[in-house]
């Protein structure tokens, strides 16, 4: 697919140019490995750009120089193809999460059943359960969504600290700020500040898929976009505990 454009347009290898790969803040422990990766074998030079995929997604729309973008949800992505930001033939899947519960490494939490109203509230207490904004970000989308599954979102959403992105979710709990935070998988296995507490099941939120768009077709920006649907490029993100996307 995208391999096949890249050939038709005869990419030089050598040639330099800037990328900008605007990516869901959840990816960027991976993607600065994907990155490295991609440099041993390209001369392009790449500017990863991290951030909420709804923050990205409105800043692409208003006209930011993304070549590339991989959002956190098909939401967004989808936003930015109604809008004519970003063409539907232009995206293509890229990889998948899970969704889990997590404390500070040193907390020493209560065992209750994630079903259990009062166990929600005894383990929050005074402090809050930080997740995603439920209105915009992806990973507080589906927090909302799980917890409106279990029976518990009435009852712990007024004890809530949402965040822009997932990756000041993850701070908060590593800080000990907050006693408990809904986060991704491959965030909770990339901390060493956290424990993870349950992983929570699919069923109870939508698929946690990321699409990734060439916002840009140029050369540079589809040598970028081959290798980040490798089988090198797929090993990698499964090492750090993102989902293959045979699952």
């Amino acid at each position: 697919m995208i391999t096949s454009v890249i050939s038709m347009l005869c990419i030089s290898l050598n040639a330099q140019a800037n990328v900008k790969i605007y990516s869901a803040s959840s990816l960027t422990n991976v993607m600065n490995a994907l990155l490295a990766e991609f440099k041993t074998t390209s001369d392009t030079d790449v500017l990863p750009i991290y951030g909420g995929s709804s923050s990205l997604a409105r800043q692409i729309e208003r006209g930011a120089p993304a070549d590339l973008f991989i959002s956190a949800n098909e939401s967004w992505m989808q936003h930015l193809v109604k809008r004519g930001s970003v063409l539907q033939e232009n995206v293509f899947p890229f990889t998948q999460n899970q969704l889990v519960l997590i404390a500070p490494k040193t907390s020493t939490l209560e065992p209750f059943a994630i079903e259990d109203i009062r166990g929600w509230q005894t383990n929050i207490g005074k402090g809050r359960l930080a997740i995603g904004n439920p209105q915009a970000v992806p990973a507080g989308i589906y927090a909302r969504q799980t917890l409106q599954s279990l029976n518990v979102w009435n009852a712990v959403k007024s004890l809530t600290a949402p965040t822009s992105n997932v990756r000041m979710t993850l701070a908060l709990v590593e800080r000990g700020e907050a006693p408990l935070g809904i986060v991704y998988k491959t965030d909770a296995l990339q901390s060493k500040n956290v424990q993870l507490i349950t992983e929570f099941a699919s069923t109870t939120h939508d698929p946690i898929r990321y699409p990734l768009a060439i916002v840009n077709t140029s050369p540079e920006s589809l040598e970028l976009a081959a290798f980040l649907q490798s089988e090198k490029a797929q090993e990698i993100l499964i090492q750090f505990g993102f989902n293959s996307l045979a699952q």
